[in-house]
């Protein structure tokens, strides 16, 4: 069975025109991209997917012996991309799928042609002469509860997500954390906050846009600015709002940045 289907893959927009692909971060789904991706499907093919295991992706495609880390993700896109027969693809990613964003981009140059990575980080954890965010009794903790508690850990994480940002953008990734089964909650989250992806950035060798919330527990500044210092010639805008979300939390500022991005390349 095709792979489009089974990523519950939607497409608006012209045919011929440039793709954009939008791939929604931990414990999300492509509605997440709503306030943003219709804003470019008069002049862009718009690409929407759930990734395995979030949404209403075919959950029997998930198997966890498979998705033990970034890369079994990022060969499903690299696939897809080919079976849609996408070329020069700009990928938007949010949060770990900035990060699945620059292995596909590295796998496959011909298949991605820019980079839109929104709210990265390539480490959570802290490090020597690294500022992620993170310590290993945070993750520890973290991972923890998701173990313990399958109904207690949600509203937590998304405190920690949303950040300040208005109430509704909380609530909203609450629901969705509740939605996503806790076994693949609990596995793609420690796939997300152990991985280690600061040694794939100098092979990017696409244009690159880093959009950085300004105030940001998860992703915080210090974690786009190495990004931005890694990736060679890459572009750093930072939206004034509060949290890791800013496509949710500042939509119109995020489609801005992204419309300036597209328009100089």
């Amino acid at each position: 069975m095709n792979l489009a289907p089974r990523l519950n893959v939607a497409m608006h927009g012209p045919a011929e025109a440039r793709p954009i692909v939008f791939v929604h971060g931990f414990g999300c789904g492509q509605l997440m991209w709503r306030h943003v991706a219709p804003a470019f499907a008069e002049d862009h093919r718009v690409v929407l997917l759930d990734l395995p295991g979030a949404g209403d992706s075919d959950l029997s495609l998930y198997r966890p012996e498979r998705y033990t880390g970034l890369e079994a993700y990022r060969d499903d896109l690299v696939a897809l991309l080919e079976e849609l027969d996408l070329t020069d693809a700009v990928f938007v990613g949010h949060s770990v799928s900035a990060m699945i964003g620059v292995l596909v981009a590295n796998a496959a140059p011909g298949r991605v042609g820019a980079l839109v990575l929104v709210a990265p980080s390539a480490r959570y954890l802290d490090d020597e002469g690294y500022l992620g965010g993170f310590s290993e009794r945070d993750i520890e903790e973290l991972l923890g509860l998701m173990e313990r508690n399958h109904l207690g850990w949600q509203d937590p994480l998304a405190g920690l997500v949303a950040g300040a940002a208005p109430a509704e953008v909380k609530l909203e990734l609450e629901d969705s954390f509740c939605r996503t089964r806790p076994d693949i909650a609990a596995q793609f989250a420690a796939v997300t906050f152990r991985g280690d992806n600061r040694a794939d950035l100098v092979d990017v060798r696409v244009p690159t846009l880093i959009v950085q919330s300004s105030d940001d527990a998860v992703a915080p500044m210090s974690a786009g600015a190495f990004i931005r210092d890694q990736i060679p010639d890459s572009i750093f805008t930072v939206i004034e709002t509060h949290g890791h979300c800013p496509h949710l939390s500042a939509p119109v500022e995020t489609v801005a940045a992204l419309r300036e991005f597209l328009d100089r390349r």
